[in-house]
């Protein structure tokens, strides 16, 4: 039976589970393609519903959501890791096409699966444990040491479910609280890394080059491309590392791998089965997009050049700030974007439409050169102008050079 195609357009229709920024980019990838993404999302005022023309609104918890969201779809596939992985295979079971399928999709929604099976494999990653008694912590910490690090298995992101605890005393607090955790050692890490790869469902692959993500709270704050300073063996490790997972993991679609680089090498951190905000700096600064290239892998389509369209390109996050906190007397937003774009031309704006509050991700700024120091202060001073409108030291260094 042939896949199901749009009747208007003779495309086929990606229904996409989740009403963020990420579906919101995937549908403006999709409209280049002649296509409109079919989204999922909680209430109207979601990022992507706001721009998207096909708007289911429902939740990624509620099957019948997720069937009426399916049917007539060509494939469904995903913005967040949060759907119940039962779901996911009562859609299969129904006769519809999950990308990436719940076989795989689940390594990226617990951790302790992905741990295990990294383990099976041989493939690097931190020491870790599985821990339901404050003993099982113990035990760790007398083998490596603390602090460890617990996690939640299921729904952390940004940050969140993520505990560097000092003592027992902390481990048993969050026992009670969390139920079974991951211990992790706390890894002497240079800095984070990120590999992106695509996987279509015929195995071709495509690959971007690995980049630095600087964090602040446990939030992506600055991504760094190509990751300055990297080895280009080490590079290449880890680029490889991340096609092993995805070919072995049975991936379609987009993954991320996050990395810890450490004095010997690269240790895997976490997965994302779908466009990633280590990856926003492709929509200017690669031939193909990650967004555009996951509708490509989860339709099966042959994947596009990932070459970069100049030496460097700098990603910022423009997170909730003094501007989005009440009381605030600054500039208002209209006037800030206004000025952005005056003072930083070149700057590439995307903003998200979402609700404004402190350290919530709004938006993102993208700029492109060949020097690092002057491309990222380009990017940092704008993003920062638009969340706190201010001019830093970075606006003036330009204006006098």
């Amino acid at each position: 039976m042939a896949d199901p195609l749009d009747p208007r357009t003779m495309l086929p229709v990606v229904a996409m589970v989740g009403g963020g920024q990420l579906s919101r980019m995937t549908h403006q990838a999709a409209i280049a393609l002649g296509q409109s993404v079919r989204v999922l999302a909680t209430e109207p005022s979601e990022s992507a519903a706001l721009v998207a023309a096909d708007v289911h609104i429902g939740s990624h918890r509620d099957l019948a959501d997720l069937q009426r969201l399916a049917e007539g779809a060509t494939v469904v596939t995903f913005d967040h890791e949060h759907v119940p992985t039962e779901h996911l295979v009562a859609l299969e079971q129904a006769g519809h096409r999950v990308a990436p399928g719940p076989a795989a999709l689940v390594h990226a929604q617990d951790k302790l699966v992905l741990r295990a099976a990294l383990a099976t494999a041989g493939e690097p990653q931190p020491a870790w444990v599985e821990a339901s008694q404050v003993a099982d912590v113990e035990d760790f910490a007398a083998a490596h040491g603390w602090p460890v690090v617990l996690k939640t298995p299921r729904g952390g992101y940004d940050g969140k479910g993520v505990f560097v605890v000092d003592d027992a005393a902390e481990a048993a607090a969050l026992l009670d609280t969390h139920g079974t955790l991951l211990v992790e050692e706390r890894v002497a890490m240079v800095r984070e890394l990120a590999a992106q790869v695509a996987r279509s469902p015929f195995g071709q692959v495509a690959v971007w080059p690995v980049v630095e993500t600087v964090q602040r709270d446990g939030v992506c704050n600055e991504v760094l491309v190509p990751a300055p300073g990297l080895a280009g063996e080490r590079a290449t490790a880890a680029q490889e590392l991340a096609v092993r997972i995805a070919d072995r993991l049975g991936v379609v679609g987009m993954l991320a791998v996050e990395l810890f680089e450490t004095a010997d090498g690269v240790l895997v951190n976490e997965l994302a089965m779908r466009p990633h905000n280590s990856g926003h700096w492709t929509i200017e600064g690669s031939r193909t997009s990650q967004f555009e290239q996951h509708l490509r892998a989860v339709l099966d389509y042959p994947l596009g050049s990932t070459a970069m369209t100049a030496p460097v390109v700098v990603m910022v996050n423009v997170l909730g700030g003094a501007a989005s906190a009440a009381g605030w007397e600054g500039p208002p937003l209209d006037e800030r974007m206004h000025h952005l774009m005056a003072h930083w031309p070149d700057v590439k704006l995307h903003w998200y439409g979402k609700g404004q509050r402190p350290g919530r991700k709004l938006g993102h700024v993208t700029a492109l050169g060949e020097d690092l120091h002057q491309v990222r202060s380009r990017a940092t001073a704008a993003a920062r102008y638009l969340a706190e409108g201010i001019l830093d030291d970075a606006f003036a260094f330009e204006q006098e050079h």
